[in-house]
């Protein structure tokens, strides 16, 4: 049995996944004595308003062949189409404080989950600026701590995200798609804050696809992690809190017994630091998921492997 280290990253993006999902996660976490990284959404939750996204085939192939709405429930896919969607960080932020309590490190995600996911490419400055702040401010008043790491809906970044996020103080950032950890460079400069990578697929872009279901999903997965590498794994609140809560224990059970150590993405970047690594980040694509994601370009200097 080999010691494989692991990052374990929880994306919380409603207010479903928040009040339903988070507490359950804590359980099973605590039983397992695992810590991890939350990264929470805490503005209003309009997730519904991705339906007009079934007009696009990709968009609609990948919502069928996961059985969206026995996966995230209707309540998830009808948010904030008809009426504004309900503030996340104010109805849930007993939720939230509990994950902190827990000592679990908590970060951002977003202020508005699907407005930032939609719009980002063409977001002003300004209006970046803004999203991010609201949301760490929110955070920080819930947590009652700074809040030292951000993690972007749907691994969508640009530059302009990066460059604002250095104003903000972040210790590091989790928002691309990649292999290892690494200083962004952005138009030839290396920034302060190195990007942590999510290493492994998540489990709407594998289910039903190369004959995966729910009997061969984890062997699957644990055949992805690899050693003497910083493997970093995403989970979501909606969907491995809820309605694959069991398949997720399962997992888990699976891993510690293979030797797989689970920790916050902190502990992970202390144990892989960046060094000397820099590299740029562009728009890429990832099987099985639909549309564009920031993805880690090629690396250059040395990192730490150990």
């Amino acid at each position: 049995m080999c010691s494989l280290k692991a990052g374990l990253r929880i994306d919380v993006d409603t207010l479903r996944g928040t009040r339903l999902g988070v507490p359950t996660l804590l359980d099973v976490l605590k039983r397992h004595g695992i810590k991890a990284t939350f990264f929470f959404s805490v503005g209003p939750d309009n997730m519904g308003r991705h339906l007009w996204r079934l007009l696009k085939p990709a968009f609609l192939i990948k919502m069928l062949r996961s059985r969206a709405a026995s996966l995230y429930g209707w309540d998830i896919l009808l948010r904030g189409t008809l009426w504004p969607g309900p503030n996340i960080g104010r109805s849930c932020d007993y939720v939230i404080r509990s994950a902190a309590e827990a000592g679990h490190e908590i970060g951002l995600h977003a202020w508005d989950h699907h407005r930032w996911q939609m719009q980002v490419s063409t977001m002003s400055n300004a209006t970046i600026r803004s999203e991010l702040t609201k949301g760490k401010e929110m955070l920080e008043e819930i947590i009652g701590r700074p809040v030292t790491c951000s993690a972007v809906p749907g691994w969508r970044c640009t530059d302009t995200v990066l460059a604002e996020k250095e104003r903000l103080g972040f210790a590091y950032n989790s928002d691309c798609r990649g292999t290892s950890i690494f200083y962004p460079l952005v138009k030839g400069t290396r920034l302060s804050q190195p990007q942590v990578p999510v290493t492994l697929p998540t489990y709407d872009e594998l289910i039903g696809r190369n004959g995966i279901n729910d009997n061969t999903y984890n062997e699957h997965l644990l055949s992805l992690f690899r050693p003497n590498q910083a493997n970093v794994l995403t989970i979501h609140a909606e969907v491995e809190g809820i309605s694959r809560l069991p398949l997720f224990e399962d997992f888990l059970k699976k891993a510690q017994a293979r030797g797989i150590s689970f920790m916050p993405l902190q502990d992970l970047l202390s144990s892989f630091p960046p060094l000397q690594a820099t590299s740029t980040t562009g728009r890429g694509e990832i099987p099985g998921r639909e549309g564009w994601v920031t993805c880690q370009g090629q690396q250059e200097g040395t990192g730490n492997e150990t």
